[in-house]
């Protein structure tokens, strides 16, 4: 009988794998990494990472004697084999170190959520100058509870996005932005985020004027004026790696009170303004209070199926 020590290593790496995916589902950290529509396939990696740990563990003991071939030089040859296995041993316990080195952090690490440095990092400032460049539209579901103070009026959210589906046709779509251009107050949920985004930006005629309630982080810049900031969310499409940075300019004189990364909730009035030689929205606010950072931070894209 022999234990084989890098077969155990292996099974152990495939158990930590899939132990750290379920601890990330248990705890309910996983949306901080990835679009929820991806828990199914994480569950699913992980399912499969246990199945190839009880697969791995029939190899960790053998109970097969295979004969040394070394003749009468046999010393010289086990040390040369030795020397080679070794060597071998060295650059595989280096491989096994980086495999488990996302393993580690996932497990003793704490999830950290994208904040106004990151968004200087990826020129936050430079999005208000984008505003044709319309946000890509796929399935996101967040929840969006309400403020304590009361500092609206209320308006009922559209059906089709509080009856928990996950997407919606192109019909649909294109028939709720002509109603968004009626109401006289935008009141922005996690859920339809990105339609009143793309609307505004794209034909923020139709809306200059109107009233409008949103919540995000402050973001500042250098080039802004003292009573400037950006309300501001993470776009994921997929995962952190490919978040973007939303939102829009506001001006109010409490501006220079609110440092960074503080979570607001504001009402104002829809306006047009230029910085940096582009013309784009800007929100003149009329109330706002501050608020704690939501569980879910991040928004996600609305899936569009192109069948009418």
């Amino acid at each position: 009988m022999k234990f084989h020590v890098q077969q155990a290593l292996r099974a152990f790496m495939l158990l930590a794998f899939s132990a750290m995916i379920a601890n990330l589902h248990w705890t309910g950290e996983l949306t901080k990494f990835i679009n929820p529509k991806y828990e199914g396939l994480s569950k699913t990696a992980a399912i499969l990472f246990f199945i190839l740990f009880l697969v791995q563990v029939t190899r960790i003991i053998s109970f097969s004697k295979v004969p040394h071939s070394c003749d009468q030089t046999r010393q010289a040859c086990c040390s040369h084999h030795d020397h080679g296995h070794t060597a071998f041993t060295r650059k595989k316990m280096i491989a096994y170190l980086i495999i488990m080195t996302p393993i580690m952090t996932g497990f003793f690490v704490p999830a950290k959520i994208l904040d106004a440095s990151i968004a200087d990092k990826k020129g936050g400032a430079f999005i208000l100058t984008q505003q044709n460049q319309s946000s890509k539209i796929e399935d996101y579901l967040t929840s969006n509870e309400t403020i304590d103070e009361n500092i609206y009026d209320e308006h009922e959210a559209d059906p089709r996005l509080t009856e928990e589906k996950q997407e919606m046709t192109k019909k649909q779509y294109e028939q709720l932005k002509q109603q968004l251009s009626q109401q006289s107050m935008l009141k922005m949920t996690d859920e339809d985020y990105t339609i009143y985004y793309e609307e505004i930006n794209q034909n923020l005629a139709n809306y200059l004027g109107k009233k409008i309630q949103l919540k995000g982080f402050v973001l500042k810049e250098e080039s802004f004026t003292e009573k400037q900031l950006v309300i501001s969310r993470f776009l994921i499409t997929h995962c952190v790696a490919d978040a973007s940075i939303v939102g829009f300019l506001t001006e109010f004189s409490d501006a220079p009170t609110l440092t960074e990364d503080t979570w607001i909730e504001v009402v104002g009035t829809i306006s047009q303004t230029t910085y940096e030689g582009a013309s784009l929205p800007v929100i003149h606010i009329d109330d706002w209070v501050t608020i704690e950072q939501p569980e879910s931070p991040y928004l996600y894209p609305i899936n569009i199926r192109m069948s009418f």
